[in-house]
């Protein structure tokens, strides 16, 4: 195995571990900003280090289209790129294929699709992505699977999975003697058997992780965490387990406590254009009137760039505005309230006292303060 993935302690089911990279020690449980094209969206390498940003994930599809593997084997792959010195992970491709329903054919191949750069069509089979995520030099391979909804009918579900499988055991074979670790995704949907099959077959190939796809497609929130719940349960105690593309603070910590490891997520960046910051007290949205004379800092606990040195009334200015520094700000700020809190999840594991913890933070991380329309956002 590749990444030597140590557990150090367990509570219930909340693991805390480490595993190591190509480009360094991660300590889990961990959250990954997305850069999805080489980049978390307005902010540096060294603003995404100063807020405790250790691994990040990238793009396979978006960065096959622009720039290209032949700009990243110039340069060596993507820490150099774009001067990030720490682990990268890389997805296949396979959810935003999935996102584009009417401009891609989906076969035993791979998936063809138009770019949405310049209208030239593409086949993207395990190879292809796995050569690409190469080219990227990611320290975290994804092999590509077939997302679909998770409230597909069981056969639908059934042959999405098998192929899959298929894909699995071709992306495997396509790392060939590549040192960068590769996960499997478990797929079935929201039905039990399918998930304890999708585990079992991806289990006897040899992977150095595996990560719970297909949910966040369409399921209840307690449809997820119970199919969470169930798959870390057939998934082995040994590799790390990586929940794909959730979530919210609380939605990470009711995984956690479920025996997942890793997270990626746009909505500490995407919320923060929308003007909500997470705090102590909960969510705001500082786009209200109310903080308009608001002097107070926005999170007296955080020690972050926004919580340094500006006031809510600056942050609100800034964003009803439209003026980037404000979402920016906001960025940096959610990203911190992340790693915070992942570390403070990690250290209650180690010291045996997440029990408690899990409880204070279950009530607060739901906190708002009465914004409107929030599922929107």
């Amino acid at each position: 195995m590749r990444l030597h993935f140590k557990l150090e302690n367990v509570v219930g089911s909340a693991r805390a571990g480490r595993f190591t990279t190509l480009h360094g020690e991660i300590e889990t449980p961990v959250f990954m900003p997305v850069g999805t094209q080489a980049t978390v969206k307005g902010l540096t390498p060294d603003s995404l280090r100063t807020v405790g940003s250790r691994m990040l994930l990238a793009n396979t599809y978006h960065l096959l289209l622009r720039p290209g593997p032949e700009v990243f084997k110039k340069f060596g792959g993507i820490h150099r790129f774009m001067n990030w010195s720490g682990p990268v992970l890389t997805d296949s491709g396979g959810f935003q294929i999935f996102s584009l329903p009417h401009s891609r054919r989906i076969h035993e191949g791979g998936a063809e699709f138009q770019s949405y750069v310049d209208g030239t069509s593409h086949l993207l089979s395990p190879e292809e992505s796995i050569g690409m995520q190469k080219a990227i030099g990611s320290d975290v391979m994804m092999v590509l699977d077939q997302c679909i909804p998770s409230t597909a009918p069981w056969r639908e579900a059934e042959k999405a999975m098998e192929l899959t499988h298929r894909w699995a055991r071709r992306s495997l074979a396509a790392r060939g003697e590549s040192p960068a670790a590769m996960f499997a995704i478990v797929q079935g949907a929201c039905y039990p058997d399918l998930r304890k099959r999708s585990v079992e077959d991806l289990c006897s190939l040899e992977f150095d992780g595996f990560a719970i796809g297909g949910l966040a497609v369409g399921e209840t929130k307690a449809e997820r965490q119970d199919f969470t719940e169930l798959t870390c349960g057939y998934l082995p105690k040994h590799l790390p387990r990586y929940l794909m593309g959730v979530g919210k603070p609380i939605d990470i910590l009711e995984a956690v406590n479920r025996g997942v490891d890793m997270f990626d997520c746009i909505i500490p960046s995407s919320l923060a254009k929308h003007g909500m910051a997470f705090t102590g007290e909960g969510r705001l949205q500082l786009r209200r009137v109310k903080y308009k004379f608001a002097d107070e800092v926005l999170d007296a606990n955080c020690d972050c760039i926004a919580c340094a040195h500006y006031s809510r009334a600056y942050l609100h200015h800034l964003l009803k505005s439209d003026e980037t520094l404000g979402w920016k700000l906001l960025s940096q700020h959610n990203l911190r309230f992340y790693h915070r809190l992942m570390k403070r999840i990690r250290a209650s594991i180690v010291d045996g006292s997440f029990a408690d913890l899990y409880r204070s933070e279950r009530e607060l991380l739901v906190k708002t303060d009465n914004v409107k329309d929030e599922a929107a956002l």
